[in-house]
């Protein structure tokens, strides 16, 4: 756990770093769906909703990373981002499964193992500060 605690700086630069990548679905939303999903959908509010799922998962890497750098944000930003990656691969496992095989696949996955190291970090700093207390 200590090793968790020391390194969580770069296990949260690393995961917002790739989490940053979704800001490509705000440039270019119906390649980002293709490789993501395998399907593209198309008309204006697909471009709106497409566009903004982008921007919004995108910030949410931008609050890892300032989490990363800025101590007294970061429990906040990995609850945050942790609770916007559980809605994420709650969504793709309980109703998305057939996009497995794309590149969501791998997303959930790594999802997956960040949520862990949230949690876990989330769950060791909390017996910390009440020890300390």
């Amino acid at each position: 756990m200590n090793l968790l605690r020391r390194s969580i700086k770069w296990v949260m630069f690393v995961s917002g770093a790739l989490t940053c990548t979704m800001f490509y679905a705000a440039v270019a939303p119906e390649a980002a769906l293709h490789s993501s999903f395998g399907q593209s959908i198309t008309g204006p509010v697909a471009q709106i909703v497409v566009r903004n799922w982008g921007i919004l998962v995108g910030l949410m890497g931008l609050l890892l990373i300032y989490g990363a750098f800025i101590e007294q944000a970061r429990r906040v930003a990995l609850v945050i981002a942790g609770l916007s990656k559980i809605a994420f691969v709650a969504l793709v496992l309980t109703i998305g499964q057939q996009f497995l095989q794309f590149q969501v696949g791998l997303a959930v996955a790594i999802d997956i193992v960040m949520i862990t190291l949230f949690a876990l970090y989330l769950a060791s700093t909390t017996r910390v500060a009440r020890t300390d207390a």
